[in-house]
């Protein structure tokens, strides 16, 4: 087993079954635009940049002119309806709790108030010592400099540190940063990508990371 100190979770896909409601949010803006809706399966491709991103990509050729009308309505929508079938994923609570003596951070390039709204109401922030979105700091994953913020907070050192996420971006904040990978193969993003990527640990299963880390 590896020695850690410090545990840095991804939410989207990692805790959270959230998926579903942020395709809904996308195609709800996009019927409202009178444009073409996307298949569930393209829209999960699309997160893990942020919402920006998300909403550039679903929008394609009329970003430039319908940019901020797409946002208004993806954010309005979202924030009603981001727990109409978001679960945690089976052993998140059990996990954290097997941790309860480590430090622990959620570190997501959602937006901060969504992340912390969906944080309180699935009761996870009780276990964090941090919820860190997007406009939390000037960074976001996969730059190493995000890292340094939280290391340096923390005390933490690289080696004594893991990412654990189902994102390309997870995986690479910790080979970019110096820190150790575990890549969580059942969230959203596709087992053979995150696997190409040689994470330094694997799980199926989240609790799979209790004789993983110690």
């Amino acid at each position: 087993m590896k020695s850690v100190d410090l545990l840095i979770f991804d939410l989207d896909g990692t805790l959270v079954t959230s998926g579903a409601d942020i395709a809904a949010s996308v195609n709800h803006t996009l019927k409202k635009m009178a444009l073409p809706t996307i298949e569930d399966r393209l829209i999960l491709e699309f997160i893990g940049d942020g919402v920006k991103k998300l909403i550039e990509r679903s929008l394609g050729p009329v970003l430039h002119d319908r940019f901020e009308e797409a946002m208004t309505l993806f954010s309005h929508h979202y924030h009603e309806h981001m727990l109409d079938t978001t679960t945690l994923y089976p052993g998140v609570l059990e996990v954290l709790r097997h941790f309860h003596d480590k430090k622990k951070v959620v570190l997501t390039n959602k937006r901060h108030h969504f992340a912390a709204a969906l944080s309180d109401a699935l009761q996870l922030t009780q276990f964090f010592d941090d919820v860190i979105g997007a406009d939390s700091t000037p960074y976001i994953k996969p730059d190493a400099r995000l890292a340094d913020v939280i290391l340096k907070r923390f005390q933490a050192h690289p080696d004594r540190t893991v990412v654990i996420g189902d994102g390309v971006n997870d995986i690479l904040l910790a080979k970019n940063a110096g820190l150790l990978s575990c890549a969580f193969l059942n969230g959203l993003t596709g087992r053979e990508t995150l696997l190409n990527l040689k994470p330094d640990d694997s799980c199926e299963h989240l609790s799979e990371i209790t004789k993983i880390f110690c």
